[in-house]
C-alpha cells in the first residue's frame, strides 16, 4: 500500500519509462518488418490496381476514339450514299429525257415520212386517174366529133390535137370554176 500512496494524480496513467523504452523498441521492429515484408506486397497490389485502372481508362478513350471514327467514317459513307443517290438520279432523268426526245423524234420521222409516201401515193393515183380520164375523154371526144361531123377522124394527129384542145378548155374551166367557189 505504501506504493499506491506514493502514486498520485496523472502519474497513475503515465507508463513508468523502461516500459515506454521497450514499447518504442517493439514499435520500430514491428515498424521495419512491416515496411520491409509488408509494405511492398502492397505497394505491388496498388501499383497493379493503378495500372489495370489506367489500363481501362486508356482501353475507354481507345474505344471512344475507334467509336468517334467509325461514326465519322459511317457519316462519311451516309453523304457519299447520298450524293451518289442523287447523282444516279439525276442521270435517270437526262437518260429518261433523252430516251422521250429520241423516241419523239423518231414519232415525227414516221409521221412525216408517212405523210410523204400518203401525198406521193395520192399523186400517183391524180396521175393516173389523170391519164385515164384523158385517155377516156379522148375517145369520147373523137366519138363526139365523128358524129357531130358524121364521119370518123381518120388521121391520129387531128385526133391528139382535138383531144389535147378539149382537155385543156376543161381544165381552164375546171380551174375557172374552182377559184370561184373558194
Amino acid at each position: 500500500m505504501i506504493l499506491a500512496e506514493k502514486v498520485s494524480g496523472t502519474e497513475l496513467f503515465l507508463p513508468e519509462t523502461y516500459d515506454m523504452f521497450w514499447s518504442f523498441v517493439i514499435l520500430v521492429i514491428l515498424g521495419i518488418f512491416f515496411f520491409v515484408f509488408f509494405m511492398p506486397k502492397f505497394q505491388k497490389i496498388f501499383d497493379e490496381r493503378a495500372s489495370r485502372i489506367e489500363g481501362n481508362i486508356s482501353q475507354a478513350e481507345k474505344a471512344k476514339k475507334e467509336a468517334e471514327e467509325a461514326r465519322q467514317k459511317y457519316e462519311d459513307r451516309l453523304k457519299n450514299a447520298r450524293v451518289e443517290a442523287s447523282k444516279i438520279r439525276d442521270n435517270a432523268r437526262a437518260e429518261a429525257s433523252n430516251i422521250i426526245a429520241d423516241a419523239r423524234s423518231r414519232a415525227e420521222s414516221e409521221a412525216k415520212q408517212i405523210s410523204d409516201n400518203a401525198e406521193r401515193s395520192i399523186e400517183s393515183q391524180q396521175q393516173q386517174a389523170l391519164v385515164s380520164l384523158k385517155g377516156e375523154v379522148g375517145a369520147l371526144a373523137t366519138a363526139l366529133a365523128g358524129k357531130i361531123l358524121n364521119t370518123q377522124l381518120q388521121q391520129s394527129d387531128v385526133q391528139d390535137s382535138i383531144i389535147d384542145s378539149m382537155i385543156a378548155n376543161l381544165e381552164t374551166s375546171g380551174k375557172a370554176e374552182g377559184s370561184q367557189g373558194e
